[in-house]
């Protein structure tokens, strides 16, 4: 939530009493400044408000004045919570999805795919390359056995005679 930008002029108030309505919630924050409006969403089932509203001022220093001062007061025995309101949101995404075409994402979409594809692809040489530098360090240790086994045979008439006789048996 953190990293969705606020709407400085518009303020969050929550915590409405049942009794507050648009005109008292205008009452209560024109002391700070000039509104531009007033808004309280209204419960479909009900029609009353949900106990929050947004006041958006005209100038946002007024709205700081506003929610400095409104923040933890009461109206109609209700203690207020009010902050920066955040941008309307219409069903999933960032963006609001509902509120844009279809296609408004594709590019995005696209984008994403590539990089996808990329790092995949990087992610397989990386194997590979390491595949490769295993393979050869085994290779590298294999022949360093042998060049032991080799310098053993050499100060040792007994495994000398017994690898003859392994190439022997193998030639034939």
């Amino acid at each position: 939530m953190a990293n969705l930008a606020v709407q400085k002029n518009t303020l969050y108030v929550g915590g409405l009493a049942e009794e507050v309505n648009e005109a008292i919630l205008h009452a209560a924050f024109i002391p700070f400044g000039d509104i531009k409006d007033v808004k309280t969403p209204l419960d479909q089932a009900t029609q009353k408000h949900r106990s929050f509203g947004f006041v958006t001022f005209l100038e946002k220093e007024d709205a700081i004045q506003a929610m400095d001062n409104m923040d933890g007061a009461e109206l109609y025995g209700r203690v207020l919570t009010v902050n920066y309101a955040l941008p309307e949101r219409i069903k999933g995404g960032e963006q609001g999805w509902a509120a844009q075409p279809i296609w408004a994402d594709a590019d995005t979409w696209f984008e994403r795919q590539q990089q996808e594809e990329e790092m995949q692809r990087l992610q397989a040489e990386n194997r590979a390359a390491m595949q490769a530098a295993e393979e050869l360090h085994r290779k590298k240790m294999a022949e360093d056995r042998e060049g032991e086994k080799e310098d053993e045979m050499k100060d040792d008439p007994m495994a000398r005679a017994e690898a003859e006789v392994l190439k022997q048996n193998n030639s034939s």
